[in-house]
């Protein structure tokens, strides 16, 4: 029988296995590859010293093709919860030095009995991807441990905020669990996700594609819109999770953490008067707008390389965090496509879930017309914008600061739509249609008819433009609460936003809607 300090000792030299995982050679290879190893990325990813982790002697219970002989304590991920930013969050992170962080029974019991505390908690659940799949010699099992927790994010969709970290390779059934969270972030040149790999697209498809062009941080920041956010190295995502969380509350039933400001309340920007050029066809930023509105300038873009012709991201205003969308004149004109409609989407559909209001900065002349569009489905695309803003009952206001035409003036927080302040420059534009547009068709046969076409033409423009191109008229039936001066739409929203903070609307009673997908 073992005495005490032979127990003791046994302890120590277990958990000393423990921390080293595959072992000192693979841990050297991961750092050779850029990247760090799953326990430093958790320690960057806490506070100092308040990692706590479960789980710790958990081992695989395979007994086929040698693996009987192939136990590492820990089994491939590292699990527990700790402190972010001073709040209880939960995290696990797949350590590809053992057996490549390939997913097994065993290591997916612990992450899911990680979920199931981040729910039944109300805490965030962070996850550091880095695995080659599923462990093919356990078959089936391994699949299972899949659902498991496919399960569990779905289940947690909208009552604790997921994140997920694509730190190394992510692929087949493995993509699933990060595509359910709320939020990716992805390393470049040092992650890929995909659902079948480039040697299987070549043998069946007859495509070569590298692993970086077909999954990687790049491609899905661009291209498929996959990606939320893309990091430099490890450092810096795990600072970008950090950061994002600042803005994000701990559950469905609590409010996004806020900080004393120091930006003055009514500080008016008189460089916003003019900001937007005289000249309707002339593109400007709106991020400028919005850095010039938000606490001290500071905003967290989500999706920055991604359907570009529409901005969404956090701030703060007046340290209460708010979720901000806008149309970008400077890419597409500002148009809504498929793309921006379904980016969108999703980030208000966010807002709505963690109580976070949704501030809308509007400039959009339309809905991209072309025969791709409508054949990609830009009809049920849009749709899920205008479900997302019809369907969402936290505080919504919407500045107007050009151009609001046509579906997409509805689409885009409009009264109609329950939004509770409306407010507009007075350089808005609240039409059917821009001018030219319109009389060409209202006037055809007048400006057919003329004995000088084109001066007729731009005599019906001007005049069309003097009594619609402005925000007069919505403002007398109501659409509008207000045009302002473009210098006082901070402390303008400010006070909305304060006069709001007891809001209480609810939806019909029923089990969810069918949004259209």
């Amino acid at each position: 029988m073992k005495t005490s300090e032979e127990k003791l000792k046994e302890l120590k030299e277990k958990r000393e296995a423990a921390l080293v995982g595959g072992g000192k050679d693979r841990i050297k290879k991961i750092h050779e590859s850029g990247r760090l190893t799953a326990r430093e990325r958790i320690n960057l990813l806490f506070d100092p010293g308040t990692f706590q982790e479960l789980g710790v002697f958990v081992t695989h219970r395979c007994t086929d093709f040698g693996m009987d002989k192939q136990k590492i304590i820990g089994d491939g991920v590292v699990a527990g919860y700790g402190k972010i930013n001073g709040r209880l969050t939960y995290a696990f992170a797949q350590d590809f030095t053992v057996f490549g962080g390939t997913m097994s029974e065993a290591n997916a019991m612990k992450i899911c009995r990680l979920m199931d505390l981040a729910l039944e908690n109300g805490a965030p659940l962070i996850g550091l991807n880095d695995s080659g799949g599923a462990r093919i010699q356990e078959g089936v099992s391994s699949l299972g441990g899949y659902a498991e927790i496919f399960l569990r994010n779905t289940l947690a969709s909208g009552v604790v905020p997921q994140v997920s970290a694509i730190m190394g390779p992510c692929a087949g059934g493995a993509v699933y669990s990060p595509a359910i969270t709320d939020f990716i972030v992805m390393v470049d040149q040092t992650s890929h996700m995909f659902v079948t790999g480039p040697n299987v697209i070549k043998m069946v498809t007859n495509e070569e594609v590298t692993f970086e062009e077909l999954g990687g941080a790049r491609t899905h920041s661009t291209k498929s819109g996959v990606a939320s956010l893309m990091a430099k190295n490890d450092q810096d995502c795990i600072v970008q999770i950090r950061k994002l969380l600042q803005y994000i509350p701990q559950n469905n039933l609590s409010e996004p953490p806020r900080k004393t400001p120091e930006d003055d309340v009514n500080r008016r920007d008189e460089s916003l008067n003019t900001i937007v050029p005289d000249n309707p066809k002339e593109p400007y930023d709106m991020l400028e707008i919005i850095q010039h509105i938000v606490d001290d300038g500071e905003f967290l873009e989500i999706q920055p390389l991604y359907a570009q012709n529409l901005v969404v991201g956090f701030a703060r205003l007046n340290g209460r965090v708010v979720g901000i969308v806008g149309n970008q004149p400077k890419f597409l004109a500002g148009v809504l496509d498929i793309k921006s409609s379904i980016k969108g989407a999703r980030f208000v559909r966010f807002c709505d879930a963690f109580n976070i209001p949704v501030i809308t900065f509007e400039d959009v002349p339309g809905f991209l017309p072309g025969t791709e569009q409508e054949y990609g489905g830009i009809i049920k695309h849009g749709a899920k914008l205008l479900y997302a803003y019809c369907e969402a009952t936290v505080p919504k206001i919407t500045v107007i600061t050009r151009k609001a035409y046509g579906g997409a003036y509805d689409v885009m927080s409009s009264k109609h739509v329950r939004a509770d302040f409306n407010f507009a420059w007075q350089t808005a534009e609240l039409a059917v249609m821009g001018a030219e547009g319109a009389v060409n068709i209202l006037n055809k046969k007048e400006i057919a008819a003329a004995e000088d076409p084109e001066t007729m033409r731009k005599k019906l423009i001007d005049e069309y433009n003097e009594k619609f191109a402005n925000p007069y008229i919505a403002a007398e039936l109501g659409y509008l609460d207000d045009i302002i001066e473009p210098r006082d739409t901070r402390p303008k929203i400010i006070a909305s936003l304060e006069s709001l903070l007891n809001k209480r609307q609810s939806l019909p009673p029923k089990k969810h809607g069918n949004i259209p997908l």
